[in-house]
This record gives C-alpha cells, sequence and structure tokens, in this order.
C-alpha cells in the first residue's frame, strides 16, 4: 500500500506567514518571549516600593540600637558629671570669681562690686582675726597632728607582732572613734573638760593635786581642741601603718629574729625604712586634714560663748578659731563673702604649698618604688 506524500512546502507561502507574523508582534507592542520571563526581568529593573521599605526599615532600626549602646555607658554615668557640675566645680569657679568682687549675699548678683585683688591684699595684710586663726591652726595642727603618727607607728607594729586573731578587734576598737559623729564626740569632750565636775579636771586633782583648770581660758583651749582631734585620728593613722606592715615580706622579720635582732631593732631597720610610702601618704593627710580643722573646734568653742547655741566663735579671744572657722564666720557671720572666698583661696595656695614641702622631705624616698 502506497503512503501519501505530502506536498512540497511552498516558499513563498512560509515567507508571507512570517512577515505577516512579525507585523502582528509590532503592531501590538510585544516580543515572542516567555511570561515569567518578563516578569523576572520587570522584578530586577525596577524594585517595587514595598520591597525598598523592608529594606530600609531593619538597616534604620539596626543604626537606632547601634547608637544606643554606645551611648548606654555615658547615660549611666552621666548622675555624676551633673552632680559634680552643679555641686563641686560651679562653686568652686564661682568662689574664684567672687574673690574679686566686694558681694553681701542678701543684695542678690547686682549688689556684686569690684574691687580687684584688694580682697587678697586686705586678708594678707590687714585682717589681724585671719593671722590668729592661721596661727591657730598652725598651733593645732601640730600638737594634735604630730603625736598621731607617734604613737600611731609603734602602736601599729605592736598590734602586729603582739596579738593574733584578736589583732581585728583591737584595730577597730582603736578605729571606732574615726567613724564617730563629730558633734558627739565632741559634747562628750565637752562634759569631760568641764571646770566643776569634768572628769578630767577629777583626775589631775586626785593624781597632781592641780586646782580645777577652766579648760576654756585661751591659754588652755588650743590644748583641749588638740587632744580631741588626736584620740580621734590616732586609730585612723594605725590602721594604715598596720595595713602597710602586713605587706611586708614575713621572711624578713625571720632573717632578723635567726640573726638575733630584738623587736626594736626590727622596728628601726626593717619595719621604718618599708613604711616611708605609707608615711608619706599619712602625714600628707595630716597636713591636710589639720589646716581644714572646723568640727572639733567650732562644737567645743561653742560652750564658751555661754548662751548654748552655737556660735562657733572660737572661744575667749577667738583662742580656738582655726582658718577654716574664719572662712564661715567671713561669709555666713558678716555677710562678706568676697573676702571669705579669698581667704579660702590663701588657705588653699597654703595647702598645695605645704604639701609641696611634704613632698620634697618624704616623698623623694618613695619614688620607683
Amino acid at each position: 500500500m502506497a503512503l501519501p506524500v505530502s506536498p512540497p512546502p511552498d516558499p513563498d507561502q512560509d515567507a508571507a506567514l512570517a512577515s505577516r507574523g512579525a507585523g502582528d508582534g509590532l503592531a501590538e507592542g510585544t516580543t515572542n518571549v516567555p511570561a515569567s520571563t518578563s516578569l523576572i526581568a520587570e522584578d530586577l529593573a525596577s524594585p517595587t516600593p514595598q520591597h525598598s521599605g523592608a529594606v530600609a526599615r531593619p538597616a534604620a532600626a539596626s543604626r537606632r540600637r547601634l547608637t544606643m549602646r554606645k551611648a548606654a555607658p555615658y547615660l549611666f554615668i552621666s548622675p555624676f558629671f551633673i552632680l559634680f557640675l552643679v555641686f563641686g566645680l560651679f562653686p568652686l569657679l564661682f568662689s574664684i570669681y567672687v574673690s574679686f568682687f566686694q558681694w553681701d549675699a542678701a543684695t542678690g548678683l547686682g549688689g556684686m562690686e569690684w574691687v580687684g585683688i584688694d580682697n587678697y591684699a586686705f586678708v594678707l595684710m590687714q585682717d589681724d582675726w585671719f593671722h590668729k586663726s592661721l596661727y591657730n591652726t598652725a598651733w593645732m595642727g601640730i600638737a594634735g597632728g604630730l603625736p598621731q603618727h607617734l604613737v600611731a607607728l609603734p602602736l601599729a607594729f605592736f598590734l602586729h607582732t603582739a596579738f593574733g586573731r584578736w589583732r581585728n578587734t583591737f584595730v577597730g576598737i582603736y578605729f571606732l572613734p574615726f567613724i564617730t559623729s563629730t558633734v558627739a564626740i565632741s559634747l562628750v569632750f565637752t562634759s569631760l573638760f568641764s571646770r566643776e565636775f569634768g572628769v578630767v579636771n577629777a583626775m589631775l586633782g586626785a593624781l597632781l593635786h592641780l586646782e580645777n583648770i577652766d579648760w576654756w581660758q585661751p591659754q588652755y583651749s588650743k590644748t583641749m581642741i588638740s587632744f580631741v582631734v588626736w584620740w580621734r585620728y590616732v586609730g585612723f593613722n594605725t590602721v594604715l601603718y598596720l595595713s602597710a606592715i602586713q605587706t611586708i615580706p614575713r621572711d624578713l622579720f625571720e632573717a632578723a629574729i635567726m640573726d638575733g635582732a630584738s623587736r626594736w631593732q626590727q622596728f628601726r631597720h626593717i619595719t621604718l625604712p618599708m613604711l616611708k610610702p605609707m608615711i608619706y601618704f599619712a602625714v600628707t593627710l595630716t597636713i591636710i586634714g589639720s589646716l581644714q580643722l572646723f568640727e572639733e573646734p567650732f562644737v567645743l568653742t561653742a560652750a564658751s560663748a555661754g548662751d548654748g547655741r552655737m556660735s562657733g566663735s572660737g572661744g575667749i579671744d577667738q583662742a580656738g578659731k582655726s582658718a577654716a572657722m574664719h572662712v564661715f564666720t567671713t561669709g555666713f557671720g558678716e555677710n562678706d563673702f568676697g573676702t571669705a572666698s579669698a581667704v579660702a583661696w590663701i588657705l588653699f595656695m597654703i595647702i598645695a604649698l605645704m604639701t609641696m614641702l611634704n613632698n620634697r622631705l618624704l616623698g623623694r624616698d618613695t619614688e620607683g618604688r
């Protein structure tokens, strides 16, 4: 059986069909491309607004989190700096500014009168009460400060060598006056130094057969204040020296004992040389504290006013008035804040000078340790 034979293709017909299809495509504005490929190309060529917003939002949130993470430490420490600026740095700078003015705070800032360095010249040349308060401060600083270290050094060595497990108990007893309220201590010693009923006069009368002493008289008031200051701070210095002694290697003491060194020789040739850095530190604190002495004389000498008020006058003839008390009475008693600020900065320069002198005397041996 013969198979049907298809007629051969007509070249003219194929060309006509091709030209007609091309014309239809041009007329409709489309090409013969699959639909899925066309959509992908459109997405890549022009991203939709929804896609760009989704990418921008996570990036902005990430930047915000990074910014907050960097700012968090500064936020946590900002209360300290705010308080320091308001209650520390600003009053400090303002006091320098006020020291060049004559100013009564009751008149407001408008009552400030420029006087230049006249306040400083008056304090240094003409203010006899400042000169006397500075003398009192130096007297009480030496009488109350120097014995602190003369007692604290051997006492710390004795506590370190003589007591075992009871050492901390005795250290706490000696340290107790330092953490006790200054006002409470001063009121107790006011009773102890009472002329008629005080325990101190009773002991002096029984042991030395002395008559009752009026401790608020000018010739005795500085001695009384110096004793209270010594009693309060000797325990603090003892703790400082004891902590330094405990850092000395035990091998040094053991070797000294094997060589036959006595306790005094150990203290002189081992303890004292090794304690020079701590001695420098403790003496520096004593110098600063003595020149800023205020609370003890302020409360103790108030009893001499006779009216029960905390007048802070410094006692009879201001024999117990310290330089810090003079700053207080000049500013808040006489309402002369310009002169009071000048006194405060002169006192600051004296403290800086004494600290530098102490550094030359004791700090030179501590360098490099």
